[in-house]
């Protein structure tokens, strides 16, 4: 095995050569010429919303709302620019690549083979985890949704056997120390009944969430009908949405009291900033809009415009509804996991609850449904580079779909989503999310005097020459002045959690010298710094747990993707 061969790249104009070589072979094995153009700016603007706004904006929005008063309004704002700096650079890869497989196919032109299929790998697991969390959840809202109906699930037939097992045990333990079971949680009742009602075989409790199964079979489905079908159903889900939201907020402002919005920001900035974690994950959704570029009718332009627009549009609307939250209510009261109902309940309009519940729903489905159509088209960029086998690559004859790669992707969210809680490790979307992130801002740089494949896009330079080591001074000062023992508490790394803080500032200074040295352009290196950052306010279990996950995608390489791979073939 060479050194170099693991770094190897396939360059832009190779990339779209050998697509461009398929289209006009209608005969391709790979049949992946034929996925559909179906797509505009507008289906991809409502594909981004879809998967920016989705149960966030009815629960997270509440928690950075009590932490951060009415400036909340503010955090959004902060957090739309951070997120935006990572949008810009997927807009120049969109416009560079217009081909599937996202930061995949991205990282393969700019960084080589090794760092693309550590970005695959990584893809897989955020979109897989990402997905059973979603199935879930949607889960929840809808069974709930019921309840308020009169229209009552089994509470075995909705959760999953871990949760009530461990629900069962707990509340059990309570029991018998005293407490009576209606003074307990609901969420240990509900654990408690399902496990004592449920069917018994052979000693097995039969516990499985069916609304979670039947959600993701549902969505598989229509991903696998085809883009036309996936999209006007999105379409419809958003529109709904919207309609919702905007409903929400016209109705909330006849109620607003100006005096809730005093003080404005009664934690100072850090309250504010307390939520800027949650609220960020609320955005990144955007990303799975470019797994969709050969199915758009025009991708160099319409990419770049579909992932803006989506997060200008979702960046209004929250801050539309983080005032009309904060001046219905005192922020004081809105530590609660569905804010918006509770407000509007607060002020007796309890059929606009009702509304709001069934707009979560619809958030959820859409969520899913773009999550579901992306990963499949991740799987299938990576089998056609024999990184994964060619199976995954076939595209189906009539509705023009990767269909093996969507299936198997509904099988993976399914059946964990049926039996299994991964509440644990659902934070490794969010790292996995943010690492891919970081990788895309660092292409950019890397091609930034490509100037082979022009695109209809580019990220607007900004000489970050000065601004970035101006920006890590003050980062130092400021902990200095804030923190109890300054820099020291960082390079403490007696605690665990101190790690990730540390790597983040040694990368902070490096990033500054090259900046000072080689004059980097200031956006994609604000992309990397605030997306490192947010992965090292994820802590050190979370970084342990990915690199594992990293190192078993790179034990999977070895043996089998850089022996197969279309790019080791060529130098054999």
């Amino acid at each position: 095995m060479k050194y170099k061969n693991l770094f190897r790249k396939k360059s832009i104009s190779d990339i779209l050569n050998s697509l461009t070589e398929s289209e006009r072979n209608p005969e391709s094995e790979e049949l992946f010429h034929s996925l559909e153009k179906n797509l505009t700016v507008k289906d991809l603007t409502a594909f981004g919303i879809a998967a920016i706004i989705g149960a966030g904006i009815f629960s997270t929005i509440g928690n950075a709302a009590y932490n951060g008063g009415p400036a909340v309004a503010l955090l959004f704002i902060f957090t739309a620019i951070a997120c935006g700096f990572s949008g810009l650079c997927y807009a120049e890869f969109a416009s560079r690549i217009p081909v599937a497989g996202s930061a995949y196919t991205y990282a393969y032109a700019s960084f080589g083979e090794l760092f693309a299929w550590i970005i695959g790998w990584d893809l897989i697991l955020e979109y897989a985890i990402g997905n059973i969390a979603v199935a879930i959840s949607w889960s929840d809202y809808f069974t709930s949704f019921l309840n308020s109906m009169g229209i009552h699930i089994p509470d075995y037939f909705t959760m999953d056997y871990l949760s009530a097992y461990r629900g069962y045990n707990e509340a059990n333990n309570l029991i018998l120390s005293g407490k009576k079971l209606e003074q307990l949680p609901d969420n240990l009742i509900n654990a408690y009944n399902a496990w004592i009602n449920s069917p018994n075989i052979l000693g097995f409790h039969l516990i499985a969430d069916i609304p979670a199964l039947l959600i993701v079979i549902f969505i598989t489905y229509l991903v696998f009908r085809g883009i036309k079908e996936s999209k006007n159903a999105s379409n419809i889900m958003v529109a709904i949405k919207l309609g919702i939201i905007l409903m929400v907020i016209l109705i909330g402002a006849f109620y607003v009291k100006p005096e809730n919005w005093i003080p404005f920001a009664p934690n100072g900035f850090s309250g504010v900033m307390s939520g800027v974690a949650a609220v960020f994950f609320a955005y990144i959704g955007f990303d799975a809009i470019s797994t969709t570029a050969e199915e758009c009718k025009n991708p160099q332009k319409d990419l770049p415009k579909g992932i803006i627009y989506s997060l200008i549009i979702c960046t209004i609307l929250y801050i539309a509804i983080s005032f009309v939250l904060t001046g219905l209510v005192s922020y004081k009261e809105l530590n609660v996991g569905d804010p918006l109902a509770y407000v509007f309940g607060k002020i007796g309009l309890n059929w606009v609850s009702g509304v709001i519940s069934f707009s979560a729903i619809i958030a959820m489905t859409g969520v899913l449904l773009v999550f579901q159509i992306g990963q499949p088209r991740i799987w299938m960029s990576m089998s056609r580079d024999g990184l994964l086998p060619k199976i995954f690559s076939k595209i189906h004859h009539k509705y023009k779909t990767p269909y093996i790669a969507t299936i198997i992707t509904g099988l993976l969210v399914g059946i964990p989503a049926l039996f299994m809680n991964l509440t644990e490790v659902t934070d490794l979307t969010s790292i996995g999310t943010l690492f891919a992130f970081v990788l895309v801002c660092s292409g950019v740089l890397l091609l930034e005097k490509d100037n082979e494949n022009k695109a209809s896009f580019k990220v607007p330079y900004i000489n970050g020459k000065f601004i970035v080591p101006i920006i890590f001074i003050i980062s130092i000062i400021g902990i200095n002045n804030y923190s109890e023992n300054g820099i020291f508490s960082i390079l403490d790394i007696s605690n665990k959690d101190n790690i990730p803080y540390l790597i983040f500032f040694i990368s902070f200074f490096i990033i500054s010298l090259l900046s000072f040295l080689k004059n980097l352009s200031l956006i994609p290196v604000l992309g990397i710094l605030s997306c490192f950052y947010l992965m090292s306010e994820l802590g050190y279990t979370n970084w342990i747990r990915f690199i594992i996950w990293l190192l078993i995608g790179l034990l999977i390489y070895f043996l089998y993707g850089y022996k197969n791979s279309n790019e080791s073939k060529k130098l054999s």
